[in-house]
């Protein structure tokens, strides 16, 4: 392969992850704010708790198994990294973004973070929901 396939090969497996990461993301928050309708709906209604057992437990699943797909759409966008640093030696320093990014940008400032936080978010208010909706039931 020369260098302008693998260039535009590890570009678009890079973008190609990173747009279906956004997606996923995305998808993640019609779904919690559908289901958290669906809670606060069931509340004010006055629904059986054990629906809101399912409904915690449903958000819960949903968390877990976001959590999982951006784990490995990081691991995929990770393999790209190191082949675009490499293209990136070619550049004028100011134009080095995956190397500059690695070097500059802080724990908190980072789209992970920001996932990961409302996905930690989303299980918590989740695991309440069920728990609380439990404990109505067998109270």
């Amino acid at each position: 392969m020369n260098a302008l396939n693998q260039q535009q090969y590890l570009c678009e497996h890079y973008r190609f992850n990173a747009e279906q990461r956004l997606k996923a993301f995305n998808f993640f928050v019609v779904l919690s704010i559908f289901a958290e309708g669906g809670i606060f709906t069931a509340v004010e209604k006055g629904f059986h708790p054990l629906i809101l057992t399912l409904l915690g437990g449903f958000v819960l699943i949903l968390c877990c198994v976001f959590w999982l797909v951006d784990t490995r759409s990081r691991q995929l966008l990770a393999l790209a990294k190191p082949g675009l640093k490499l293209v990136e030696q070619e550049l004028p320093p100011a134009a080095r973004i995956f190397t500059r990014d690695s070097e500059e940008r802080g724990p908190l400032v980072r789209f992970t973070f920001a996932i990961r936080a409302l996905l930690a978010a989303q299980f918590i208010f989740g695991a309440g929901v069920a728990i609380y909706g439990l404990w109505q039931w067998l109270v």
